[in-house]
């Protein structure tokens, strides 16, 4: 019968949560944990110790260091089994010479003794460099004093180098590289003054920031460039000097003397500077023969 209480099945509650043991359990484990973890990090471990175990372990054990080839086997000929590549000849090798120590001593002491005298010969010929280039100065100074009274130049010194400075205001019109004819004079003293005096001579052009572009001109290195080309053909035929020594440089507005946020500064660093080095050579980064086209004689050079 379905309600004889002896057909029903017994049912046992469980109680909630994990067994008081687990959770004691769990957490020794977890101190323990703990505790060997700071144990390792407090170690040190010894590298040297630690591969001396590493080989007694394995002197001890063995360890396999055969590498199997995983290549398929190959077929053998009779070429194979009875004959064998020549080794070949080793090349020969200088055998490396030890010199005595007296030798390498005396051998230092002599490139010690070449390099002071290369440093005193090099001072030396600074000294008169700067020397040869104060007394130029002095006399371009002289010869360009109405010039620089009225700001149209201005002459100094840099060392073993005189620097000539044109400003744009008289010399070029803007945006053009064509000589003002009112400032000729001008650049025939400077280029009568260069012919009396040795070195090379840069010509280098500067503008402003103001980005130019022209029918003539793509872009302001165009620009400073062919005014330094421009003084280049005066400066060779007012003093008949040596093509040779000049160098010209476009530099455009990579260079400048003030800042061009204002009118001021940029009227400043429009310029050409005409710089002779004294006791340098190879001043130059590239020679003005490349700009120059060759004279013949008798013939005569026309502006355009």
């Amino acid at each position: 019968m379905l309600g004889d209480p002896r057909n029903r099945k017994k049912t046992r509650i469980v109680p909630a949560g994990s067994p008081a043991w687990m959770a004691t359990f769990a957490d020794l484990s977890t101190l323990l944990l703990s505790f060997f973890v700071l144990l390792l990090s407090f170690s040190e471990m010894d590298v040297e110790r630690y591969k001396q175990i590493a080989g007694s372990l394995r002197n001890a054990f063995g360890v396999q260091t055969e590498q199997f080839s995983r290549e398929p086997p190959k077929g053998t000929s009779f070429i194979m089994r009875n004959f064998s590549p020549s080794p070949g000849d080793p090349s020969p090798i200088n055998p490396m010479q030890q010199s005595p120590t007296r030798e390498l001593r005396q051998g230092a002491q002599g490139d010690g003794d070449s390099a002071e005298g290369r440093e005193s010969g090099v001072a030396d010929m600074d000294a008169e460099a700067v020397a040869e280039a104060a007394e130029n100065l002095e006399a371009i100074q002289a010869l360009l004093a109405e010039e620089i009274e009225r700001g149209l130049v201005e002459v100094f010194r840099n060392g073993n180098r005189v620097v000539i400075r044109i400003r744009e205001r008289g010399s070029f019109p803007s945006g053009s590289a064509e000589l003002i004819e009112p400032f000729a004079p001008v650049i025939n003293k400077i280029g009568q003054a260069l012919s009396m005096t040795g070195g090379d001579i840069i010509v280098a052009g500067h503008t402003d920031s103001v980005p130019i572009s022209n029918s003539r001109f793509r872009s302001n290195w165009e620009l400073s460039a062919a005014r330094a080309v421009t003084l280049v053909h005066r400066l060779r035929d007012a003093g008949d000097v040596d093509e040779r020594r000049f160098t010209v440089e476009g530099n455009g507005d990579t260079e400048p003397l003030m800042s061009n946020d204002s009118p001021l500064g940029r009227a400043i660093n429009r310029r050409v500077e005409i710089t002779l080095v004294h006791g340098e050579e190879d001043a130059g980064v590239r020679s003005a023969a490349d700009f120059l086209a060759p004279r013949e004689e008798g013939s005569t050079n026309d502006d355009t």
